[in-house]
Order: C-alpha cells, then sequence, then structure tokens
C-alpha cells in the first residue's frame, strides 16, 4: 500500500547533497525525500554495513517503504572503477526492488571544462563525458533501471550556461536546480506509467 505522499531515498555522494538538491527535489515533486551522502562516497559504501553510511542505508532499505531510490556514483567512479561501480549498481538495484521500490540512476557530469582537477587527471572533457555516458547507459540497461540524464543535460548545456561551482566539479544553484527538474521528470513519468491502467 502507498502512502498518499511519494518516498524517495537518495544514495549519493556531495554532488548529490549541493546546493540543497533534496530540499529542491521535494519542492519539485511533493515528495518526502531523504538522502544518504557523504562526500566522495562511492555506491559501494552503501551496500557495506560495516560503515556508518551502510548501515544507515541498509536499515532503511529493510525497514521504510520507499517509492523511489536515486543512485548517483561518486563523481569519476564509473571511469575508475567501472566494474566496481556497475556490480554496486546491481546489487542495490536488487535491494531496492526487493524492498519495493523503483530503483532509478542519476548521471554525472564531467568536470567544467579547462578546471584544474580536469587538467590534473589528464583527462579530456569530451571523453570523460563519453565514458561517463557509456557507464551510466549500461548500468540502466542492466538493471532495467530508469536513467536521469543529469550528466548529458550539464554536457549539452554548460557551454551556455554557467553550472559549475567555482571547484569546475560540483555544482552550483542553476546546476542542482536543473539536476532536481531532471530527476522530477523521470520519478513523475514513472508515476504517471504506475496508475496508467
Amino acid at each position: 500500500m502507498r502512502s498518499a505522499k511519494l518516498q524517495i531515498l537518495m544514495l549519493g555522494n556531495s554532488f548529490t547533497s549541493a546546493n540543497g538538491l533534496p530540499q529542491l527535489l521535494a519542492e519539485k515533486t511533493g515528495a518526502r525525500v531523504a538522502a544518504h551522502t557523504r562526500g566522495g562516497a562511492r555506491l559501494a559504501e552503501q551496500l557495506n554495513s560495516k560503515t556508518k553510511l551502510g548501515a544507515k542505508t541498509q536499515a532503511a532499505l529493510a525497514s521504510i517503504p520507499w517509492d523511489y531510490v536515486l543512485l548517483q556514483e561518486m563523481s569519476h567512479g564509473p571511469i575508475t572503477a567501472r566494474e566496481r561501480f556497475l556490480d554496486s549498481a546491481a546489487q542495490l538495484c536488487t535491494a531496492i526492488r526487493q524492498n519495493g521500490a523503483v530503483p532509478i540512476l542519476c548521471s554525472t557530469w564531467p568536470y567544467q571544462k579547462g578546471c584544474a582537477k580536469l587538467s590534473a587527471k589528464g583527462w579530456d572533457y569530451d571523453e570523460m563525458a563519453d565514458v561517463l555516458f557509456s557507464a551510466y547507459h549500461q548500468a540502466a540497461r542492466e538493471n532495467h533501471a530508469p536513467l536521469a540524464e543529469v550528466g548529458q543535460l550539464f554536457y549539452a548545456l554548460s557551454p551556455s550556461q554557467n553550472l559549475y561551482a567555482a571547484d569546475g566539479i560540483h555544482p552550483n544553484l542553476a546546476g542542482s536546480r536543473l539536476a532536481s527538474r531532471v530527476l522530477a521528470e523521470v520519478i513523475l513519468q514513472q508515476e504517471e506509467q504506475h496508475h496508467d491502467p
């Protein structure tokens, strides 16, 4: 039995919590939104009940009837540890479905073109965008999970709009608003499908 108000859990990192993204999403969807995040957290940590974050997430998945659980990997996790990302996403999608909820993957954007972190990693901006796109699409395909294309929209709009914080990695408020809009659209689309006869 679904509650009248949607229950959304966000699993992620500092990108997921920046600029009050959970609150922005709650405003757009009218849902109750909880966020289990830690700067630099990987999805693997959400599975590890020996960590503070993992224990909290495992308990929440076992005891609270969520409608949607959003998954966002650490910024370069799908590039530097793709198999680990895919494996963690698969395990979490299974656990989320066992809870009766719908898992939604939230794709991550490349670091800002020309930023110091991108240079330090020795990555090309377009290549970073391509690898993130391909990894998230693979995870969504393999787990039959909806994908919120936040990263792709960042990539498409950032040449004409300022979506990054000063560090060239995190979103600024406009970037977080964009993320909340994309996530809300995917959730509301799922709701329409759920209620269609």
